[in-house]
């Protein structure tokens, strides 16, 4: 169909929904283009998208239609777990979905109220389901909103659930293809249940199982200003925390849910604009540290307090080099360190842990972009009995994770370990940033930034695609000043090292992702996202002194974004 023949029959067959109809008749041309020129992708991390009328926006419908390919995937008789945020109709679209699944004689287990995306991961694990459902858009703009799936091992789709669940979708009509039954019908005869209180305790046992000394912040009286971002970790991080006898001060401006977010447009702790409020807090209350978690609580950022007072925001990557070496030496001083740990990292997160690796005879498994890589090795482990070798894993975008009992980044489990670290830090006199200073002066100088360039649309998707292959074109080409050392194009599965030609395979799911190596001791990757209408670039700059990192990342800074903006 035409994006005017389906846009008609979308305008006729939501007559019974006011809301609905009227977006679609309040569209201009421009918007109904964007909204019906294709279906919201189904990928390996579900549906998300800006909320509204379409086929390419979360709604109902669009809901409802995954719902029932995801249905068909796990057949009759399955089971599904369902969790949703604070994000403006998440409890609308996970009641829509058990309605779905339990039309399908599947029985849906959902949360009474808003909860982690990382509950969700151990809920799916704990209920023995078959699979699971969060509705969440993680930290992006309150207009988006979106439905990551999960399996049975409690890890986001695998790239062949994912296809088969798409192609579940793709033979299911929007409106005449679904299933659904009254959802409290369904909680009547039971095709939906709701998930007891206690799982949450469960998890947050499981959670402060994790931690190595666990009484240390109630005895150096360890102080916190914590944000929840208006979203799910308000309940679950202050009550961990309270366990370990941290003194938690809370946002109150950004304490309760409301999917809005209207002190934060952008709702990801990755921005130093985010912790303005707890910074005016901290005036008062002096921490040692800030701490703030993303709507679905499965990223989290900090700010380490300085000698002067003031704070300094910690990238996630140092906050992840950071958890390392502590979880690392403290289990090793304890000995507690397993023979050969593991620590699992995506390709585009912190290569100094190659070099704390070293120190303390750790494997470190590299990974594609996306937790649900790290989840899929940490399951291998365990089936082959050597799961209690992992100590951790982590991504450069906030996310963290320890233990087995879940298999997405946990922001509750990175707060309490965050915390227990920082008490620790206090304990000998030694702030945050110092830490990350003394890792740095360790190990060596290696930085990292991040780059994103947003793409609206579907002339938006279009550049994107033509800006990739500009870089595949410049495979063998310098940036920077500096020459090309090695190229890798991971959609073709080859790394090339320049200078010698010769060509090794690269032993990962095929994925859009580019690198290229330079002289200097400079590295980029640069990637289109797989969850948000942008691209990303990975830059990495290493030296001897943190003064040539910083201007040679400049320089690296400026070649890219300028590759980026020269294509038309």
């Amino acid at each position: 169909m035409t994006v005017d023949e389906r846009y008609a029959r979308w305008l006729e067959r939501t007559a019974d929904n006011k809301e609905i109809n009227d977006q679609l008749r309040g569209y201009d041309e421009k918007t109904k283009s964007d909204s019906f020129y294709r279906d919201l992708e189904f990928g390996t991390g579900g549906l998300r998208g800006k909320i509204g009328a379409g086929p390419n926006r979360m709604n109902v419908y669009t809901v409802a239609r995954a719902s029932q390919g995801l249905a068909r995937t796990v057949g009759k008789g399955g089971r599904i777990a369902i969790a949703y945020d604070s994000r403006i109709k998440s409890d609308v679209f996970a009641r829509t979905a058990a309605s779905v699944f339990a039309a399908n004689g599947i029985t849906a287990y959902i949360f009474r109220t808003l909860m982690p995306t990382p509950t969700l991961s151990f809920a799916v694990r704990e209920l023995k389901c078959d699979a699971g459902v969060v509705v969440t858009a993680s930290h992006n703009p309150a207009v988006y909103n979106g439905y990551k799936a999960y399996g049975p091992d409690g890890c986001q789709f695998t790239l062949e659930l994912a296809e088969k669940t798409l192609q579940n979708i793709l033979a299911t009509d929007e409106f005449d293809g679904v299933n659904s039954v009254d959802f409290d019908e369904g909680i009547k005869n039971g095709s939906i249940v709701y998930i007891d209180d206690s799982l949450l305790e469960k998890f947050i046992d499981n959670v402060t199982a994790q931690l190595l000394q666990p009484g240390l912040p109630a005895a150096v009286g360890l102080k916190v200003v914590y944000s929840p971002f208006n979203g799910t970790g308000n309940v679950p991080v202050r009550k961990t925390l309270d366990r370990m006898g941290v003194k938690c001060s809370v946002v109150k401006e950004q304490e309760l849910p409301d999917g809005n977010f209207p002190t934060i447009p952008y709702p990801n702790p990755e921005i130093r604009e985010n912790f303005k409020l707890a910074e005016e807090l901290a005036v008062k209350l002096q921490p040692d540290l800030l701490l703030a978690t993303d709507p679905d609580c499965d990223r989290v950022g900090i700010a380490g307090r300085n000698r002067d007072g003031s704070f300094t925001l910690m990238s996630g990557n140092e906050v992840g080099l950071m958890l390392m070496e502590y979880i690392l030496s403290t289990r090793k001083a304890m000995g507690t360190l397993p023979e050969r740990p593991v620590v699992i990292k995506t390709i585009v997160t912190a290569d100094l842990a190659y070099e704390i690796a070293k120190e303390y005879g750790a494997e470190i498994i590299d990974v594609l972009t996306g937790f649900k890589f790290i989840g899929e090795q940490m399951s291998s482990l365990s089936a082959k009995g050597e799961g209690d070798r992992f100590v951790l894993g982590f991504e450069e975008s906030y996310g963290y994770l320890g233990g087995l009992y879940a298999r997405d980044k946990n922001a509750v489990f990175a707060s309490a370990m965050i915390c227990e670290m920082a008490a620790d830090l206090k304990k000998k006199d030694i702030t945050i940033p110092e830490f990350m200073e003394s890792i740095y002066k360790k190990y060596g100088y290696c930085l990292h930034e991040l780059l994103n360039f947003g793409f609206e649309g579907q002339s938006g998707m279009e550049k994107m695609k033509r800006i990739m292959k500009a870089f595949r074109d410049a495979a063998s080409d310098g940036f920077a000043g500096e020459k090309a050392v090695g190229f890798a194009d991971y959609a073709e599965s080859r790394k090339v090292d320049i200078a010698s030609g010769k060509e090794e395979t690269i032993n990962l799911p095929k994925s859009d992702v580019l690198c290229f190596e330079l002289t200097g001791g400079l590295k980029f990757l640069v990637r289109p996202s797989g969850t948000e209408p942008k691209m990303k670039a990975y830059l990495v700059s290493k030296a001897p002194t943190l003064e040539e990192a910083k201007v040679n990342m400049e320089r690296l800074s400026k070649a890219v974004t300028d590759k980026v903006n020269s294509v038309e």
